[in-house]
């Protein structure tokens, strides 16, 4: 029998590592997760942390076998958006209400899915329950899709035999969150189209009505020095008309490198830290950024405990997920101290990082033994601010954008107008 080698966090949140002698991948995760770990990563003894090479299982577990194997067909991004994961979510939570079993309920499922790959990747689950194996190892095998707060919610939901509750939450969860990202999404559509329409109306002016007044000048001043506006406007024009592609190409190719290496920068340690301390800094988009943390940190912590998730592991899945470094940190400082025996409440306030209110309501929270409905409180009231924000945000941008726009053609405008000036001007005297 070949040996694996993991790596786990067990229900105290601590990280594990070992080995573990099974005929497969699949036996060997079976075997982990029924001894109560949560698997991250798992490889053949001496192969370097790669990818496990397949053996051939017992028959009970081939149907897991072949469902991993043509799930690896499947790993170039996603085979169903957030939208529809979440609709998928809310319909079988709906089944499993109405008292269907749950390979009956992803059999009505897998009939009923339009979309072609994803309706392959729900046969390879339902297969894999049929052969015996947790929904949630069905779906640990399809990580791009599923995310760790997913697979971790079903995981504690069959665990207390509450699993269409635990996805009745996790759907209303993802309606949540699926309806905040609209929210800003829609907020956003103004603005790229001002810039859209402002830099297709500065390409025409540069392109088509710059180069015909250059020529009016050049024959009217006779090649008189023209205005500093009026050059640096022709110059533009100059550098992105056909005759000037060959240089405009390499000014085209040194932006988009300095791009992707700012974007580089964006993802590393230091560059991630950089951005979202200047987010959660820059007047009014700081508080827009600071409410949704807020609301996505509380949100999903309350959705996880109140599933039945461990403390210390939801707190390492929020980290995880929350979307900003600076809080990230903090959430691992806070599990530390979680950890070692301390109150929640406290270490959230001294991290500096949430506001008061959010730390005084946990504590209450703690209090009263109710946290996990205390957390999904604060949610909604910062959901709220979040709405709230985006429409102030958006009425103090339409009105800059418009300013900038008319400034833009204003400014291309007056610099033409310049020396029609000194022309009118020759032809008085």
């Amino acid at each position: 029998m070949p040996k694996f080698t993991y790596t786990a966090i067990d229900a105290s949140g601590k990280q594990k590592t070992g080995k573990i002698v099974a005929n497969s991948e699949d036996e060997a995760n079976s075997k982990l997760s029924a001894s109560g770990l949560m698997v991250s990563k798992i490889a053949v003894a001496g192969s370097g942390g790669g990818p496990a090479k397949k053996t051939k299982a017992p028959s009970r577990s081939s149907g897991g076998a072949k469902s991993k194997k043509k799930a690896s067909s499947f790993t170039i991004g996603k085979a169903i958006n957030t939208e529809g994961l979440t609709i998928f979510t809310r319909q079988l939570a709906t089944l499993l209400q109405a008292g269907l079993p749950l390979l009956r309920s992803l059999e009505v499922m897998i009939r009923q899915e339009k979309n072609a790959a994803f309706r392959d990747i729900l046969s390879q689950i339902a297969d894999n329950v049929r052969s015996g194996n947790n929904l949630s190892d069905g779906l640990a095998q399809h990580p791009k899709i599923f995310e760790p707060i997913y697979i971790n919610m079903i995981r504690a939901g069959e665990a207390g035999g509450v699993l269409d509750v635990v996805l009745s939450r996790l759907a209303k969860f993802m309606e949540k969150n699926l309806k905040t990202k609209k929210k800003v999404k829609s907020a956003m559509v103004y603005p790229v189209v001002v810039v859209c329409v402002a830099i297709i109306i500065v390409a025409l002016l540069l392109i088509f009505i710059v180069p015909r007044f250059q020529k009016i000048f050049s024959d009217m001043l006779g090649g008189a020095e023209l205005p500093k506006l009026t050059q640096i406007v022709i110059n533009l024009s100059n550098l992105i008309t056909p005759k000037s592609f060959g240089s405009a190409g390499i000014m085209i190719g040194v932006i988009i490198a300095l791009i992707i290496g700012f974007r580089f920068l964006l993802k590393s340690g230091p560059g991630s830290l950089a951005k979202d301390w200047l987010a959660l800094k820059t007047p009014k988009i700081g508080d827009l950024a600071s409410k949704a943390a807020v609301s996505r940190f509380t949100r999903t912590f309350g959705t996880l405990l109140s599933s039945g998730v461990p403390i210390l592991q939801a707190l390492q899945i929020t980290r995880d997920i929350i979307g900003n470094a600076i809080l990230s940190k903090a959430l691992d400082r806070v599990h530390d101290r979680v950890r070692d025996g301390e109150p929640l409440a406290a270490p959230l306030e001294q991290q500096r990082v949430f506001p008061t209110m959010v730390t005084s309501m946990i504590d209450v929270g703690e209090e009263t033994g109710e946290l996990p409905e205390m957390l999904n409180r604060i949610a909604d009231n910062y959901d709220e601010d979040v709405d709230n924000a985006v429409n102030s945000i958006t009425s103090i941008i339409e009105p800059i954008m418009i300013v900038m726009l008319a400034v833009i053609v204003g400014t291309i405008v007056i610099a033409l107008f310049l020396p029609i000036i000194e022309i009118i001007k020759q032809l008085t005297n």
